[in-house]
């Protein structure tokens, strides 16, 4: 069994109010969460599915990287790279889009760190949802942020509070 895992069935671990990952020496970070951050990760969640609904929508996906397991807030992934790993506690390869909903708690080299590391791992696109819900979308094979996401390219800019 891995260390991440063990994480997951251990008891003590299970309902916390924290968003658990670990760094490359497994030791376990965590983040708190909060009510504003959920909203945007589930209308995030409904908008791929309704956009895309030929793939799975993964909340708080589990993802092996070389900087130990990071949590995706929300990530699109395809049935055929999903299928092998349904039942694993972590993916070991990327969904093909990560979204994080950065926190103002987040710092900026925090937020590019997991780009590269979703990326390295096997992302095609990983978007981040700011405070304000604007939207960033990075591309695999681009230098910064683009308009528009190239694998779902009618999700909005903004996710609108309403």
């Amino acid at each position: 069994m891995s260390i991440w895992a063990d994480i997951c069935a251990d008891k003590s671990l299970q309902d916390l109010p924290y968003k658990i990952e670990t760094n490359r020496f497994d030791q376990i970070v965590m983040s708190p969460a909060s009510a504003w951050h959920s909203d945007y990760q589930g209308e995030i969640g409904f908008t791929l599915k309704r956009l895309m609904p030929e793939g799975r929508i993964l909340s708080e996906a589990a993802i092996q990287t070389t900087d130990g397991i990071k949590v995706a807030d929300v990530a699109w992934i395809s049935r055929e790279r999903f299928a092998p790993h349904r039942r694993e506690a972590n993916l070991p390869v990327a969904p093909e889009i990560c979204v994080e909903v950065v926190s103002p708690g987040n710092h900026r080299f925090e937020v590019t760190d997991k780009v590269r590391l979703y990326f390295a791992s096997g992302a095609e696109e990983v978007w981040m949802c700011d405070r304000e819900g604007r939207m960033e979308f990075f591309l695999r094979d681009g230098d910064g942020p683009v308009p528009h996401s190239r694998l779902c390219p009618d999700f909005p800019s903004r996710i609108e509070w309403e």
